[in-house]
């Protein structure tokens, strides 16, 4: 396939997109569980080996995604995710069998030839451009990462090869929504004590676990560190509501599929 060839499918069916990330000229997508070649409970847009999918079936995945982000298959990149806050900067050459290894939960570049990459199947997930020096990041924040700081580990990063919080634009992905996502009341109050804003990111009614607004604490979160809220796009999506679109493992357990979202730097 060659970069840039568009794949088969209608790209809009494959993945969703940003207008922010599009306006700033960034390739992107966070894609969807169909388009892709597996089968079964990965069916079909699968992105991961380790919960029993076909080897051939993820790479043909990869080849479909590539085609959408106008980069080469093997120049998708992301890492063994762990929910934590380390952040990779690449560029852009690595192998990216090599790379996948790393332990991680963002990763930078500011190759245009290269796409940064996550995946996730509930967690949220976030794709930041500098629409100034091109950088890109995506970024995996599950509930853990996010308590644990990874987001600003990564906008760190960003500002440490020159991109300035304020010029930043993001875009946060479908994940489990507070609709679904009930936690018991020790995870309610960490996660409210990690948000600047507290415990109205935790929803509670009388006689029942309490829910949580991820997204709202990513909001918060990225605009105490600088970025505007004006720079924050929404692509909306319940991972676990949304059983045609979305993997999720709350829903499915353990032989769940992962969804990739990635960006791509802009020259």
């Amino acid at each position: 396939m060659r970069i840039g060839e568009r794949t088969p499918q209608d790209p809009a069916t494959v993945a969703l997109s940003s207008p922010i990330l599009q306006r700033a000229g960034f390739r992107h997508g966070f894609f969807l569980r169909t388009g892709g070649v597996s089968s079964g409970p990965f069916r079909s847009l699968n992105f991961v080996l380790n919960t029993g999918d076909a080897p051939e079936n993820v790479a043909k995945n990869r080849e479909v995604a590539a085609g959408v982000l106008g980069v080469a298959p093997e120049r998708i990149y992301f890492l063994s995710q762990v929910h934590g806050t380390s952040a990779e900067l690449l560029r852009g050459d690595e192998d990216p069998m090599e790379v996948v290894h790393r332990q991680g939960d963002a990763v930078i570049s500011r190759n245009p030839n290269a796409a940064c990459g996550v995946r996730s199947a509930d967690c949220g997930t976030l794709l930041i451009g500098d629409p100034e020096s091109g950088a890109a990041c995506a970024v995996h924040a599950g509930w853990r990462g996010t308590v644990a700081g990874v987001v600003a580990s990564a906008i760190g990063a960003m500002r440490a090869v020159r991109a300035e919080p304020a010029r930043l634009v993001v875009a946060i992905g479908p994940h489990i929504e507070a609709c679904c996502f009930e936690v018991d009341e020790d995870v309610a109050r960490e996660i409210a004590a990690s948000s600047p804003a507290g415990d109205a990111v935790v929803i509670r009614e009388d006689g029942k676990k309490p829910h949580v607004d991820l997204r709202a604490v990513l909001v918060a979160q990225l605009v105490a560190l600088g970025v505007g809220e004006g720079s924050i796009d929404h692509v909306r999506g319940c991972t676990v509501c949304d059983a045609e679109r979305f993997f999720s493992y709350r829903r499915d357990g353990k032989v769940s599929g992962r969804l990739l979202s990635a960006i791509v730097p802009r020259a």
